[in-house]
């Protein structure tokens, strides 16, 4: 079988054999019930691909249908001019760069359709063009955006130069709304929705589907589309790994699964990392090698996020579909795919997130390992390797001096907050174990700080800042934090831990 990696071209795709999940029916019932519509979805999730389809799809190319759900539900096959614009081919880091990307399509269109001297702005070459496709052809025009968001993305924590990409695309995708008598569908997608003031905030036309539950499997792959365009390759894998049929279904599912873009729908697996770990018969980290957008992490570290929250984070339908500034990280973390939602409080109508599956919460701690602490990203694998066999083999000092070295040399800018700082870190290091972690446990004497089991040993910590260590550990006997652990069978460790503001880092631990 021929996997469709990194290949976005529907034509490409068909002519040469590869696998095709057949999307076309909800495709075709996109097309027949409305004309502009928004979706978002995370980075290599098929959007492209989308895109490229419903471009053959309107441009009347039938023969590439052929044997899909398409093909037997189209009668019509009328070809339209189509104005595909992909923002996702270029890199926007200066002033000029969005006008250079824009200048570039249109330029393209106008050697087809024609131009007048008047039509100066983006904006109005873009009207014009639109209108003279739809004199020229006799037919209303299709309009495809790939990656709408990228330039405002990559400009998050600029101000300025996102203000002139915002002052650029706004007029630019308010054409859609002033055209509508020329114009037969439309389609904007993104990782990210702007609102508000931004590139967003005209075109209410636009019906955003990314929470629809008619389309929540419109890009990635369902449970029930594995099984029936992968069965073979399903065993196959099993086979190349030593697992049962069921082992290798139930660790795709605990790897790639678990995105739900609507409350009470099936999940949807990674399509990128699935269709790699069937090419190469590994269980992978795909997404992330693919890079991680670095935009996410100086999100956090700005809005001095506590990343404990990560895990529970709630929010309503308007958080969740549309980003007001760059100042919130929780619905550009949510629409770039690192959360997703778990559950829904009909209530109140809010959205409990949670990281979709294992691939994304290893991948993500894993990466903001150097951003927050001193510890570089090539060194990285190898000191997180030793900690938790550290912390597995019972070697308090050991894993101790580990994380005091892991703090060493933080940077300024984070440790102006320490004690965030500190919390942070220890989120970080403490899940990356792949132990059972609780941060802030409740008891009914208080709050344990964390509890870490292994197999064989028990943690109890509590942590001051700029107080002692001695005292840390009085509070854990004084308040009995380890008194629901003592009764098992495995050691425990009562660890009272101070923080020093002057020295940036582990002034003392206690062991008892």
């Amino acid at each position: 079988m021929k996997y469709p990696i990194g290949i976005q071209d529907f034509q490409s795709l068909r002519q040469d054999g590869y696998l095709y999940i057949d999307k076309t029916e909800m495709i075709f019932q996109l097309v027949k019930t409305g004309r502009y519509y928004f979706l978002s979805r995370p980075r290599r999730f098929g959007k492209s691909l989308l895109v490229s389809t419903l471009k053959a799809y309107f441009e009347g190319k039938r023969e590439l249908f052929r044997g899909l759900a398409m093909e037997r539900l189209e009668q019509e096959w009328a070809a339209y001019p189509v104005l595909h614009l992909d923002l996702n081919i270029d890199k926007y880091d200066t002033p000029e760069s969005v006008d250079r990307m824009l200048n570039d399509s249109l330029t393209e269109w106008e050697q087809r359709y024609g131009s007048r001297p008047s039509e100066v702005t983006p904006a109005l070459r873009f009207a014009g063009i639109v209108r003279r496709a739809y004199e020229t052809t006799g037919k209303p025009v299709v309009v495809l955006v790939d990656e709408y968001d990228k330039p405002m993305l990559q400009a998050i924590g600029d101000e300025a130069l996102q203000e002139g990409f915002r002052n650029s695309l706004k007029p630019f995708y308010g054409v859609l709304k002033t055209m509508d008598r020329y114009i037969k569908f439309a389609l904007l997608t993104g990782v990210t929705k702007f609102g508000k003031v931004s590139v967003f905030s005209d075109l209410n036309n636009l019906e955003d589907i990314s929470m629809n539950e008619r389309f929540v499997g419109l890009c990635g792959i369902t449970e029930r589309e594995i099984h029936e365009y992968m069965e073979p390759q399903l065993h196959e894998l099993a086979a190349a790994q030593g697992l049962s049929y069921e082992e290798a279904c139930g660790r795709l599912k605990e790897m790639y699964d678990g995105y739900h873009f609507a409350e009470n729908t099936e999940g949807i697996y990674n399509p990128f990392s699935l269709l790699n770990t069937f090419k190469s018969r590994k269980f992978g980290n795909y997404w992330f090698e693919t890079g991680t957008p670095t935009y996410l992490v100086e999100l956090l570290k700005r809005s001095r996020y506590n990343l404990k929250d990560l895990p529970e984070a709630v929010g309503n339908a308007d958080v969740l579909n549309s980003i007001y500034g760059d100042d919130e990280p929780l619905p550009v973390i949510y629409q770039s795919g690192y959360l997703t939602i778990k559950g829904y409080n009909p209530r109140f109508g809010t959205y409990r997130l949670g990281f979709p599956n294992k691939e994304v919460e290893k991948g993500f701690m894993e990466f903001l390992v150097p951003f927050y602490t001193s510890v570089k990203k090539d060194e990285a694998p190898f000191a997180i390797e030793r900690f938790v066999c550290e912390v597995e083999d019972g070697d308090v000092d050991a894993f101790f001096g580990r994380l005091r070295s892991f703090l060493a040399d933080s940077p300024y800018e984070l440790a102006r907050d320490l004690e965030l700082h500190y919390q942070n870190v220890l989120f970080i290091l403490f899940k990356l174990l792949g132990l059972y972690v609780n941060v802030e446990y409740h008891t009914s004497q208080g709050r344990i700080d964390m509890v870490v089991q292994t197999e064989r040993y028990v943690y109890v910590m509590e942590f001051k800042l700029d107080g002692t260590a001695e005292e840390a550990l009085r509070q854990i006997e004084e308040r009995q934090y380890a008194l629901p652990f003592t009764s098992g069978r495995r050691k425990l460790f009562k660890i009272g831990v101070n923080f020093s503001e002057k020295a940036r880092n582990i002034e003392k631990w206690i062991v008892a």
